[in-house]
């Protein structure tokens, strides 16, 4: 599980969620009665506007988290959690209209409680945010910003890590000596590259805010790797609007989707 791949709008559900739950030990009722009960004490208010909320909200982010999520019944969590969290709106809705429903408030008035406002916002709140993040480009930053890389390393000394893991070596370009070598030799990593390319364009290192596929440099449709955020990754060639990125075990391919990347 990579909460590196959360977003903005996984971070208000996850917020909305707490709040639906500290909601239901709230009143659920007001007015003249002795013994107010909370959404603990009437099971179908409960499971169907608090427990379905949060319900939905969790498989959302596990939907999110897991690089490939399981299906349950043939469904995708991820849209399943919407719809349950949609019904929680509903739900919160038709019941502000109708606090008591079918509970027996042994003929005391009845007003709305603390539980049911703020369950009531706390639901929209919650829908809002899992509609809405899959269409509001605000909503779809990253919730935990990628690490920066680390520091460039003198001329002539030993990367100390890349890819954002300790110890991974990275690509050198441009013929640099390394230890051990005489001067002029090539290295073995910068034979292994292909010429650089023409233009302008210099290699850097780059994390991307959601996962993204990589796909082969030949056009197929299928992707080769899937790119995750919270890595730091090698953008060896201009391709287009895309850019040709080399992973953690040398394989190269095409980024399509280069938006909101996060240069090194």
């Amino acid at each position: 599980m990579n909460i590196r791949s959360l977003t903005r709008g996984d971070g208000v559900v996850i917020g909305a969620a707490v709040l639906l739950f500290i909601a239901s030990f709230l009143d659920t009722y007001g007015g003249d009665s002795s013994s107010i009960p909370n959404a603990w004490d009437n099971l179908g208010l409960l499971m169907s506007m608090y427990i379905g909320g949060i319900a939905g909200a969790v498989l959302i982010v596990v939907a999110r988290a897991l690089p490939q999520p399981p299906k349950v019944v043939g469904l995708e969590l991820g849209p399943f959690g919407v719809a349950l969290t949609v019904f929680s709106a509903w739900t919160a809705l038709w019941t502000i209209f109708d606090p008591a429903g079918s509970f027996n408030t042994g003929g005391y008035d009845v007003e709305r409680g603390a539980g049911l406002i703020l369950g009531l916002i706390a639901a929209l709140v919650l829908a809002g945010a899992a509609v809405a993040s899959p269409l509001v480009p605000a909503l779809q930053a990253a919730l935990v910003p990628a690490p920066k890389p680390a520091a460039p390393q003198p001329y002539g000394g030993q990367p100390q890590g890349g890819y954002g893991y300790p110890g991974a070596q990275q690509p050198q370009y441009g013929g640099q000596p390394q230890p051990g070598q005489p001067y002029g030799a090539q290295p073995p990593q910068a034979q292994a590259q292909p010429p650089a390319p023409a233009g302008d364009f210099s290699p850097f290192w780059f994390a991307v805010p959601v996962p993204r596929p990589l796909f082969a440099e030949d056009g197929s449709p299928t992707p080769i790797a899937e790119l995750a955020p919270g890595t730091w990754y090698l953008a060896v060639e201009q391709r287009g609007p895309g850019l040709v990125a080399q992973t953690q075990d040398g394989r190269r391919g095409v980024l399509q989707d280069t938006s909101g990347i996060q240069r090194g």
